[in-house]
């Protein structure tokens, strides 16, 4: 939906954020607690970023935990306003009115509303696009317990916002209920919210209260009622945070069943940032995605696995239990089960990483395969190179790293240590049980361990009495 409010008329968006969340029982700001693993100040900036708009303002009005959360939005370019009491969500507002151009649309958001979409926002921006007019986002709930009510004329025109302690018996039954979201001109907010009282149950001033006042002014109150309560459901307790996580996550979820992905469960897969999937992609349950993920055709991701800034390429399996971060794998390849790519690993086509593997900062050959038991780490391995189980490269001494090189087609029997800085030459063979500190050329077998000794008619220790 794009916005019809003629020629780019201004948009300054005030984010109420000032709130401590004392029900969430935290040190940490209540808009800071993290809905898919971003602040749900983050999942509301998004939004607004995303709005067809160009004159945009954005103020965040902030309290408890200033410095925290003016941190954490830095990338967003906002303009902080501190409310030092927090006196009701009008008071909120009145505090950036001297920041407010006098000639912009004012929307008025929550930090704490984090799945709000831009489709809705920008729905709600035109209903307030005409002039004499502001914009009014309701819900209508099947419990509307604790939300202020819709109040409407015979007309079905909206007349007044009443808060819940303040309603009466007849009015609590009205399921229309006010979001708090609503795009107002700043002039009008100029004139309304100076005359806010706080004479109420909750001794505060209400934002809601402009509604009266804009009835009376004959001012336009228009309704962009959303479809669904979740999409404007705040969050005061964990128990709120959970239930938004889940609801969020399901939404993901949805998204990549229409794009043709097979979930195993819906229900249990996480999406904590960016995924981008190819076709006939299938994931297992518990599958955790984080940062930026992209999966090519084909890809097969099993059970319980974390994947987070990588990239897997087409025709590829990651099995069960594996751990994958910012790594780079190419068509073909198989990963675990139980295995560990951390960051700067890039696999070539057709190459394999087994069960309990952990590869650092290595380019693993097309055909490659490290099958078991084994770290690789600070390492160039050329093509079809078979690395035995319980292998390692060791690359630190302690202070410095250093690198392993591996030609084409090299054999590592089982148990070996290569102690980098070293390099093995192509089609060389290294021994089972060897500890190798010295280039290996092309072609050459190396053994680099102890002779055997064998004691005939040797007797074990036995237990002495107490």
């Amino acid at each position: 939906m794009g916005l019809t409010m003629g020629a780019k008329r201004m948009l300054d968006v005030v984010i109420l954020a000032a709130g401590k969340g004392s029900r969430m029982n935290s040190s940490l700001p209540k808009v800071l607690h993290t809905i898919a693993g971003k602040p749900m100040l983050h999942h509301v900036l998004d939004s607004v970023n995303a709005l067809a708009q160009d004159a945009l303002q954005k103020l965040v009005i902030v309290g408890f935990g200033a410095e925290q959360v003016k941190a954490s939005a830095k990338p967003y370019h906002c303009q902080y306003v501190h409310q030092e009491q927090q006196l009701g969500t009008g008071h909120a507002v009145q505090q950036a009115l001297p920041r407010l151009r006098p000639d912009a649309l004012v929307l008025i958001l929550y930090a704490d509303v984090p799945l709000i979409k831009t489709e809705s926002l920008e729905g709600l921006l035109t209903c307030a696009s005409a002039a004499n007019s502001l914009g009014l986002m309701t819900v209508v709930v099947p419990d509307p317990s604790g939300y202020g009510r819709v109040i409407r004329n015979s007309d079905g025109d909206v007349i007044a916002i009443v808060e819940e302690k303040d309603a009466t018996d007849e009015q609590k039954q009205i399921t229309e209920v006010n979001t708090g979201i609503m795009a107002v001109p700043a002039n009008k907010l100029a004139q309304w919210l100076p005359q806010l009282s706080n004479d109420n149950a909750q001794g505060e001033y209400y934002l809601t209260d402009v509604i009266a006042q804009a009835r009376a002014t004959n001012c336009a109150i228009n309704v962009y009622q959303v479809g669904s309560p979740d999409e404007v459901e705040g969050v005061n307790s964990r128990h709120q945070q959970a239930r938004l996580e889940r609801l969020y996550q399901r939404r993901q979820a949805d998204e990549l069943l229409h794009l043709g992905v097979y979930l195993a469960d819906p229900n249990r897969f996480d999406c904590r940032g960016s995924l981008t999937v190819g076709r006939d992609v299938e994931i297992d349950i518990n599958v955790i995605i984080e940062g930026q993920v992209k999966l090519g055709d084909r890809v097969k991701i099993g059970p319980n696995c974390h994947i987070k800034d990588t990239t897997i390429g087409c025709d590829s399996e990651i099995k069960a239990n594996s751990l994958l971060e910012g790594a780079a794998v190419s068509e073909a390849c198989v990963i675990g089960p139980f295995a560990r790519l951390r960051p700067g690993t890039v696999m070539h086509q057709g190459a394999k990483i087994g069960n309990f593997v952990e590869v650092k900062n290595a380019d693993i050959g097309a055909n490659s395969k490290v099958n078991h038991l084994s770290y690789v780490g600070d390492c160039d391995m050329g093509a079809d190179v078979n690395i035995g189980a319980g292998t390692i490269t060791c690359n630190y001494d302690g202070v410095n790293k250093f690198r392993t090189s591996i030609g084409d087609n090299v054999f590592v029997g089982s148990n070996s240590a290569l102690v980098a800085p070293v390099m093995l030459g192509s089609n060389a063979t290294v021994g089972a049980g060897s500890v190798v500190t010295q280039n290996v050329n092309s072609n050459d077998l190396t053994v680099a361990r102890a002779r055997q000794r064998t004691i005939t008619g040797w007797q074990r220790p036995t237990k002495q009495p107490k």
